[in-house]
This record gives structure tokens, C-alpha cells and sequence, in this order.
């Protein structure tokens, strides 16, 4: 577990030096907010297309980590939604969204970071599977509960540049363009600079002060993400048996904490915020303990 822990600690120092620097001002507020739109609109997309576009989309593995994947969503997002039975809908949509999304760009980085460039890529190829499908699945859970309209939200998804780069990379792969000159090196140069800048983007964008929240709201959108979601990975790793790479990238996915964009479909949706923004919060501070020792007690479970 401490060959583990060294291997990430870099990524969780980035989080805490992004938290550290917005609360102390530097270099501003604003900063921090046109950083998060330029990961979400120009880095992440390039390096999601820059490594789909490149990827060997024929190998089964694929289908081995979009199953073991799913299983664990799914498993999470109904442990959410039973949970959130017994609080009122604005609380229980929180819950929800607590137990089932993830932090894209936390597994990236720690998927890099164990194993490197083809961890990396295994990592995208899990993103691709994933942010569509838990997308259109929250967006409309979260307007049952709400009663909020989704055709709007779902319109935006359309318009989503992470989903948009999946689609065109993954088009250009199909049509065999996986190295088309200036255009894919310009795409890797701009991918290769969205890890740190997004890492340091988490750290500011968490809220410690004045945290706002139902506790035991927050244990069960947690008992959701950290406990049902990688016991749902680990059953369909013990069925299916993958390769190393493809399991332990799925293990990293199942740890993760609560991603950030989940606060903000909690404003859009009329969902309770505050609490939304507690859950991520919590979540993202217990990773940094909860994610070796997932990855270890997973590892000597699978072998």
C-alpha cells in the first residue's frame, strides 16, 4: 500500500496546492473559473480525441472493461436511489448523484500515474464508456425526483464537448485516421497539459469552510460511491477475469470520488447544492486514504 500511496501522492499535492492557492487568493477567483472552463472546453476534449482517435477499438478488452464498468455503475446509481427513499427529493437527488458519478479527471491522473501512458489510455477508454451512459442516466433519475424538464439538459448533453470529442474520435478511429499530421499533435500537446491544470482545478473549486449538509446524507451518497460501486466492479472482475491493465483501471474508476460537475447540475436541476457540494467535498478529502487502500485490498482479492 505505500508503493501505492507515493504513486499518487503527487496528484492529491496538486488538488491541495489548487485548494491552497484559490483560498489564499492567488491568483484570483476569476482565474480559477476561466481555468475550469478551459479544461472543460479545449484540454479535456483534445485529450480525449488525441487518444481515442488512436486506440485499438477491436481488442475484447474493451468489452471486458465497459462490463466490469457498468456493472458497477449500476450497482451504485440503484444503491443511490433506494438510499434516497427516506429524504426529501431535493436531498435524496444528491444521494443519488453521490453514490454514482465520479472524478473524470482524478482517475486520469492516477490511472497515468501507476501505469503510465497506456494506463492513461485505458483510462480515456473507460471515460468514453462511461460519461454518456452516466449522464443521460442521472440527468433523467435526477428530473424524476425533481420533476424538473429534461429535454433542455439533455439538449445541453448533445452540446457536451467531453461527449462531442468521444464521438469524433472514435469516428476519426473508425475511418482510420489515427495519425493525421499537425492536427493529432496539436491534440496531444493541449491533452498533455489538462491533467495538472484539472487537478489543481479540483483542489479549487472544494469548499472545506461552511460545509452545509444532512450527515447521514452524506455516509450514504458515500456507503453508494466507496462500497457498493467497487463491490460491483470486484464481482465482475472475479466473473470475467480481464487482463492486470483493464482491471486495475476499472478498480481506480469504482474508488473515486464524487466529481465537481455534479454541484453544478444540483444548481441546474434545483437540487440541494449545499449538500451536493458537502458529498464531493468529504468524498474527495477521504480518497485520499480511501483510494490505496481500495486498490490494495482489490488487488489481493483478484490476485
Amino acid at each position: 500500500m505505500i508503493t501505492i500511496f507515493i504513486a499518487i501522492a503527487p496528484v492529491f499535492l496538486l488538488i491541495m496546492t489548487g485548494y491552497g492557492l484559490r483560498r489564499g487568493g492567488i491568483p484570483s477567483t476569476e482565474f480559477w473559473n476561466l481555468n475550469d472552463k478551459l479544461v472543460y472546453w479545449v484540454l479535456m476534449p483534445a485529450l480525449f480525441f488525441a487518444k481515442i482517435s488512436a486506440a485499438d477499438l477491436t481488442s475484447p478488452e474493451i468489452w471486458s472493461l465497459a462490463i466490469v464498468l457498468y456493472v458497477g455503475f449500476f450497482a451504485a446509481i440503484a444503491c443511490g436511489w433506494f438510499l434516497g427513499r427516506r429524504w426529501r427529493a431535493k436531498d435524496a437527488s444528491s444521494i443519488l448523484q453521490g453514490s454514482a458519478r465520479f472524478n473524470t479527471f482524478i482517475g486520469l491522473s492516477l490511472a497515468e500515474a501507476l501505469f503510465g501512458a497506456s494506463g492513461l489510455q485505458t483510462a480515456v477508454l473507460g471515460s468514453a464508456l462511461l460519461i454518456p451512459v452516466v449522464n443521460i442516466m442521472v440527468v433523467s433519475l435526477l428530473s424524476q425526483q425533481l420533476g424538473s424538464g429534461r429535454g433542455g439538459l439533455l439538449g445541453e448533453l448533445a452540446r457536451n464537448p467531453l461527449i462531442l470529442s468521444i464521438i469524433a474520435g472514435v469516428g476519426f478511429n473508425l475511418a482510420g485516421w489515427n495519425e493525421v499530421p499537425v492536427l493529432h499533435e496539436f491534440a496531444r500537446i493541449l491533452g498533455n497539459a489538462a491533467l495538472p491544470i484539472m487537478l489543481m482545478c479540483v483542489g479549487a473549486n472544494l469548499k472545506i469552510r461552511g460545509l452545509q449538509g444532512d450527515a447521514l446524507a452524506i455516509i450514504a451518497a458515500t456507503v453508494g460511491k466507496f462500497v457498493i460501486f467497487p463491490s460491483g466492479v470486484l464481482l465482475a472482475l472475479a466473473l470475467l477475469q480481464p487482463a492486470p491493465l483493464t482491471a486495475e483501471v476499472a478498480i481506480i474508476f469504482a474508488a473515486l470520488p464524487t466529481g465537481v460537475a455534479a454541484y453544478t447540475l444540483a444548481r441546474q436541476m434545483g437540487g440541494n447544492a449545499p449538500l451536493m457540494a458537502a458529498v464531493i467535498t468529504v468524498q474527495t478529502l477521504l480518497s485520499f486514504v480511501t483510494l490505496p487502500v481500495t486498490l490494495t485490498l482489490a488487488r489481493a482479492f483478484i490476485g
